[in-house]
């Protein structure tokens, strides 16, 4: 059976695909494109790579940091009998829900053999802050259910430090553009289009600091880039006291995982560099480019979340808050009365309408 060929992006490591309609082989992560005959052969599964097939994933550095006795002893863990999410605390806490499903969690055993954090971005924003915003943004939601504002849903918000992990690097990336700049005018006999093609080349050396690549699968892709960004730089080293009456998701994405990722967001952003000087001009594309990593540093930091998800009438409905800049996102039930009603008077509105034209039309 004949093996298929897959040709990586040079800028991000993503897989091109070719497009009919301009001929050309287009990156569907990072919008690159290229002609089809600048693309080295790829590689084929089963065979040995060819001498110019790139090297291995960077490799970041990292130097483990270790929870001591004292504060494995001050810790817990609760495991969500549904997700299966594990959720560290302090010893105090008393049993909770799941922040993620809403299920009741249960107290596993005591903190062991985890990863200790390096970093921390404390909460900034109270629970009192976040619960008034959610209460506010209940109360605008014109169709929203009743029955769901005038249940008790603001206790259940939970404060969660959610896991990152950070990639520093050094960065050499060239780049060789087609570009095109179309004129239009027109005098009293023609309209005339002039087009210029240029080629040019861009090379830079960058450095990129707090890469962030998610370290928890429970929390989907999706709803965390909503609360993006996160202003690391503000991130404090990692104390125990920071957990106190909040929750702390366990990374479930080890640092190995997570440096693919890191290793196409850091290409993308170099690429994305070298094309924010390619100005003025019509269109654009990338002919060709390379970009070399250096790996730096690797870091394990918790982000802080407020988190409410929450069941009602068997739909999962959520609403969550970055914890340091007050950025939020959120779903409501909505009525199916209110909706109904609102049909309901678009429908005689209509239908009013109508009569009158026809009244109108029979005057006529």
């Amino acid at each position: 059976m004949a093996q298929i060929q897959e040709f990586k992006c040079p800028s991000c490591g993503g897989k091109l695909e070719f497009d009919a309609q301009s001929q050309k082989m287009v990156c569907p992560f990072c919008g690159s494109v290229y002609e089809p005959n600048a693309i080295p052969d790829a590689n084929v599964s089963g065979e040995e790579a060819p001498a110019h097939a790139p090297q291995d994933e960077p490799q970041w550095e990292r130097t483990d940091n270790d929870w001591t006795p004292d504060e494995t002893g001050a810790m817990q863990i609760f495991v969500c009998r549904s997700c299966g999410g594990e959720l560290l605390t302090e010893e105090t806490t008393a049993a909770t829900s799941c922040p993620y499903c809403g299920n009741p969690v249960v107290l596993s055993g005591r903190l062991s053999g985890t990863l200790k954090p390096d970093y921390v971005i404390p909460f900034k924003i109270t629970a009192d802050e976040a619960k008034a915003e959610l209460k506010k943004f209940v109360n605008s939601q014109r169709f929203a259910s009743r029955k769901f504002k005038s249940e008790n849903r603001l206790k259940e918000i939970k404060g969660v430090y959610v896991p990152f992990w950070l990639f520093d690097s050094d960065v050499f990336a060239t780049a060789e553009f087609s570009a095109k700049k179309v004129n239009h005018w027109s005098d009293h006999t023609y309209d005339y289009t002039e087009t210029e093609y240029y080629d040019m080349s861009r090379t830079g050396e960058m450095r990129f600091e707090n890469v962030p690549v998610d370290a928890s699968k429970k929390m989907p892709d999706s709803l965390r880039e909503s609360l993006e960004p996160f202003m690391f730089h503000k991130a404090v080293p990692f104390r125990t006291a920071y957990l106190s009456g909040f929750l702390a998701d366990k990374y479930d994405v080890d640092m190995q995982e997570s440096m693919q990722r890191a290793t196409e967001r850091t290409k993308a952003s170099a690429m994305g560099a070298l094309r924010s000087t390619v100005s003025g001009y019509t269109s654009v594309s990338a002919d060709q480019s390379e970009v070399q990593i250096r790996p730096g540093r690797s870091k394990y930091v918790l982000c802080p979340v407020w988190l409410l998800n929450t069941q009602y009438l068997g739909t999962k409905y959520t609403f969550a808050m970055n914890g340091q800049t007050g950025k939020f996102i959120g779903s409501l039930p909505i009525s199916k009365g209110k909706l109904a009603w609102l049909f309901g008077a678009v429908s005689v509105g209509v239908s009013g309408a109508l009569f009158a034209l026809g009244f109108l039309i029979g005057l006529y």
